[in-house]
């Protein structure tokens, strides 16, 4: 998992498993020290089945396939037509995040830089008609990487109240400000009918979800309780929000929580466990209570399951798969055995391909990779 310039969008794997709740409820600690990388893939295996799997292990994923190499890269998403991805990486020259696209019939294509190449990206996304792209971006508090929190007190997270959410064009031109209220705004995506889009923000003094049109007019607030929410995403037909949440448990935690939050810092040993509810913020539901940290999730193109990453069965708590569940709460499956990290998972529109970030084939400690497969139901 990379840095997270987001809550859970991303830190080196190792560093941001070791600060999470395991589902044990013990907190890691954060000078933990993370198992030593897979050992790399040849060149010759990256368009064959997964060479560190052996058959049934994973048998959901077909002809696992590296996309990209080297670096931090996370959150890939597809496009319309499931044609290209966008996704996040710090690559150089870049010292932060920027937002790069990817054309996947293409062999031997390149990630193309679509973003402005100031300031630190996050949580990119295409609209359904191909016509523009959505991402969160700090480039108007400067053109530098924004500086990451003190950490004297524990390990704790920024939230940057510089970050709002834009649109552009495909080829990055065009770039318009949809966000412009004080503090954070970001991890945004678009509903498959175009018709609203789904952020975070703390506008309204706690981390909570809101939609708004996609010209950022119509701003309406979707969830109301403690604690952070965030990582929405609709379902296939439009109607319903999942999301990961974390929510104190105790008058003392939540008044940690405030108080870091005030101070634009979150700190990630809480629980998050997975909701859904309808697109207009009703019908809340909670699907997951494992007491751990379960997040990234996505709902399957049935419209009826949902996958997510977890550190459910890791006894250290720095091993994420993921997982299979459905909106009720049942049919638990777990979909990988990866012995790192496994997670900002996507379905592809026809529900042929999965795309996902790992740590598999790393050749570095820390280094995150975008991986693609054939999903076999």
């Amino acid at each position: 998992m990379k840095k997270p310039t987001t809550l859970l969008a991303a830190a080196p794997a190792a560093v941001l498993a070791a600060s999470l709740a395991a589902c044990d409820g013990a907190v890691k600690p954060t000078t933990a020290t993370p198992p030593p990388p897979a050992a790399p893939a040849p060149p010759s295996a990256v368009a064959s089945p997964d060479p560190l799997l052996f058959e049934g292990e994973e048998r959901h994923l077909r002809n696992v396939r590296q996309l990209t190499f080297g670096g931090e890269n996370a959150e890939a998403y597809f496009g319309p037509g499931d044609r290209e991805i966008i996704f996040q990486s710090t690559r150089p020259p870049h010292d932060c995040d920027q937002i790069f696209t990817l054309a996947l019939d293409a062999p031997g294509a390149e990630p193309r830089l679509v973003s402005s190449g100031k300031g630190r990206t996050t949580c990119a996304y295409l609209y359904p008609d191909g016509s523009r792209l959505l991402y969160a971006s700090t480039h108007l508090g400067g053109d530098a990487c924004p500086p990451v929190p003190d950490r004297s007190r524990g390990y704790v997270w920024a939230i940057y109240d510089t970050y709002d959410i834009f649109s552009a064009r495909p080829d990055g031109t065009d770039l318009r400000r949809l966000t412009n209220a004080p503090g954070y705004d970001a991890e945004a995506t678009i509903a498959p009918d175009g018709s609203r889009i789904v952020f975070t923000s703390v506008r309204d003094g706690d981390l909570e979800l809101y939609s708004m049109a996609l010209d950022g007019s119509d701003v309406r607030r979707l969830t109301d309780e403690p604690g952070y929410d965030g990582g929405a995403f609709f379902s296939p037909d439009s109607k319903r929000i999942v999301w990961r949440a974390s929510r104190p448990r105790t008058p003392e935690e939540l008044a940690e929580y405030r108080a870091l939050l005030a101070e634009g810092l979150v700190r990630p040993t809480l629980p998050l466990e997975i909701h859904v509810m309808n697109a207009d913020g009703s019908g809340k539901r909670r699907i997951t209570d494992y007491g751990c940290a379960s997040f990234a999730p996505f709902f399957h193109p049935d419209g009826e399951r949902i996958i997510f990453s977890s550190n459910k069965t890791s006894p250290s708590g720095r091993d994420f798969d993921l997982y299979l569940v459905r909106t009720d709460g049942t049919g638990l499956e777990r979909l990988t055995t990866n012995p790192t990290f496994d997670g900002f998972p996507m379905f592809s529109r026809d529900g042929r391909r999965l795309v996902f970030a790992s740590n598999r084939h790393a050749k570095a400690r820390g280094e995150t990779n975008v991986f693609i497969a054939d999903w076999v139901d």
